[in-house]
Order: C-alpha cells, then sequence, then structure tokens
C-alpha cells in the first residue's frame, strides 16, 4: 500500500445538547471509553468529549461538541446523516436489540444492507446511528473493548463503521471521494452507494445516499459536525494539504490539535471532512486510570484554566 494513502475512518464528531446525558449514553450505554474530556479548542466554552475503544486507538472514535444554546438541527440533503460503529458478528445485533429494549432506546429491528445485518437507533437528540456486524467483514482490525464497560466483551462496539452521507450533487462528492481521496465505488442499492478504501472493510468506508426530495440540513444539536479519516503522521499529512489545495476546495490548512494534527476542508455543501493524524494519542497527558475524569487541556490553553472551568458545568464522568 502506498504510505501516502489515507488510511480509513479516524473519527466522527458530532453535536449535542447534554454532555451528561452524552457520557451516560456513550460511555453507559454503548460502553464506549471516555478518554478525553476536554473543551472546543475554537470556543472554549463548550466541552469537546472524546470516547473510544480502551485505549484511545484511531478508527474508534466519535467526539461530541455540547452546544446547548443551539436550535436542534434540522436533518435532510448535504449531510453526513447516520454513524456506525462495528460490532463483532450477528449475534452482537441479538444483544443490542434486548439492550436497547430495556434501555427505551428508539431502534429499528435487525435487518441488511450490502450483504451486512445492521441495527439503526437514535439517541436524544435525535441523532442517527447504526451498528454493523462484522461477520463478514474482513480489513482494518476493530479496537479492544472498553475493559470497565459492562458490555460483554463478544458483543461490545469495537470501532467506526461505515458512515452515511446524505447530498443533492452525488457526482461532485463522487469525484472527491474517488479522484482526490482514493475510494472506490463498490456497490448500489437503491439510493445508497458503498465507498471504501483500500479494501479496508468496514473501518473504511462512507454510504453516500442521493437525495433530491428534501431540503437542504441546517446545523444545529443532534447532528454531525464533520468526518475525520487518518493518516500515518504529519509528513503525510502535508502532502494531503498540498493535494487538496491544488482542487481548490475550501480548506483550513494545517492544525495542531496536541492529540493528532489535522487539516479540514469542505468536500461538498455543508459537508465538512478532515485528514487527521494516528498520533500522538490521548493519553499522552493523563493516565489511563485518570482518563476522562478531569479536565484536560491543550499545553496552549492551560494558563486559561480557572477562566475555562468557571464557565462550564460540571458533568460526572466516571463509572459508578
Amino acid at each position: 500500500m502506498d504510505n501516502e494513502n489515507l488510511l480509513g475512518l479516524h473519527h466522527v464528531t458530532a453535536i449535542t445538547s447534554d454532555a451528561q446525558k452524552i457520557f451516560n449514553f456513550m460511555s453507559k450505554l454503548l460502553g464506549l471509553h471516555l478518554i478525553k474530556k476536554t473543551v472546543n479548542q475554537d470556543d472554549v466554552s463548550a466541552y469537546h468529549l472524546y470516547f473510544t475503544d480502551d485505549m484511545g486507538t484511531a478508527g474508534t472514535d466519535i467526539t461530541f461538541f455540547e452546544f446547548p444554546h443551539l436550535a436542534k438541527g434540522k436533518k435532510g440533503t448535504n449531510l453526513i446523516s447516520r454513524i456506525g460503529f462495528r460490532v463483532p458478528n450477528d449475534a452482537a445485533l441479538t444483544y443490542w436489540t434486548k439492550r436497547f429494549e430495556v434501555n427505551h432506546i428508539t431502534h429499528s429491528e435487525i435487518k441488511t444492507q450490502f450483504r451486512d445485518k445492521i441495527i439503526q437507533f437514535e439517541d436524544f437528540d435525535g441523532q442517527q446511528y447504526q451498528l454493523v456486524s462484522d461477520e463478514h467483514n474482513s480489513g482494518i482490525s476493530g479496537g479492544t473493548p472498553f475493559k470497565k464497560s459492562d458490555v460483554p466483551a463478544e458483543f461490545a462496539i469495537v470501532g467506526l463503521g461505515p458512515v452515511q452521507i446524505t447530498v443533492f450533487n452525488q457526482g461532485h462528492l463522487n469525484l472527491i471521494l474517488t479522484e482526490l481521496m482514493g475510494f472506490t465505488q463498490n456497490e448500489t442499492e437503491g439510493a445508497f452507494t458503498r465507498y471504501e478504501l483500500n479494501n479496508g472493510g468496514h473501518g473504511a468506508e462512507v454510504i453516500m445516499e442521493h437525495r433530491e426530495d428534501v431540503a437542504p440540513a441546517e446545523e444545529g444539536y443532534g447532528n454531525v459536525h464533520h468526518l475525520a479519516f487518518r493518516v500515518s503522521d504529519e509528513t503525510v499529512l502535508r502532502t494531503w494539504i498540498e493535494k487538496i489545495k491544488a482542487y481548490r476546495l475550501p480548506q483550513s490548512g494545517f492544525v495542531d490539535r496536541f492529540y493528532f494534527k489535522s487539516e479540514y476542508f469542505r468536500a461538498a455543501p455543508q459537508i465538512l471532512f478532515e485528514i487527521a493524524t494516528d498520533g500522538p494519542g490521548f493519553l499522552q497527558d493523563e493516565t489511563y486510570d485518570e482518563a476522562g475524569i478531569h479536565l484536560e487541556l491543550p499545553p496552549f490553553l492551560e494558563n486559561r484554566r480557572s477562566e475555562i472551568e468557571a464557565g462550564l458545568t460540571p458533568i460526572k464522568t466516571e463509572l459508578k
């Protein structure tokens, strides 16, 4: 494999109305590890919570900005519309159906998409997710289940799965995915087309939904903010920055997020992508046992700790 290729999914960042509720949903219900409790580096009045596998592996990461004063997001076209999670096998979906029912979570029955068994479900904000079974999957390995979760390891979420993007202009996004980013267009079912990076399987897939019958989505809580893809290191990232410049797409240039380095670009109307490095990682500034319990700040914000903490509503993030 060319070492300048994108490696797969890195993370998804969504918007929530309530940091405490999303911790309860992601960690207590879904069994993910809150590996980092920090703030939005561009708006320090907002929490930024990172939920991952046991050790914070790139590709297992869903993050949330808490923006309670935003309006609820509106669904529609030009939206990263459904977040996928991987589970080990079909039997895991039966476990999750029962867990969702006990906890009164809105969900579908087990069904099939592109030959894979899935369950679709929602959180309290109406954010849309799906679980996809890895029973017949190959490619990128999943992460390690969070060992402090009460979800049995044999059924646990092991990383991000195919992420759905709903667009009006399928030709434009198809060009960006295939010509710029290196995806292969694999198969189509009705309005849905599956794209894959380097035979990476569920950890390297997006699903494009083509819709012309709905209005454009509107940003707000309950919707996704951006989708990020993996590269190995900063050298490769800087190569991608130049590639994106050559396509004249709106982009951020190099950004240092301390836990990783990245670049943001507008892949299509209202569709924000990010290219992010696998490291340095989330455990460079705190231990595994302390991760997610205390508010952590990158070094350049540490001198503003008192101000930042005063502007946040405390949340309880210990699994007790």
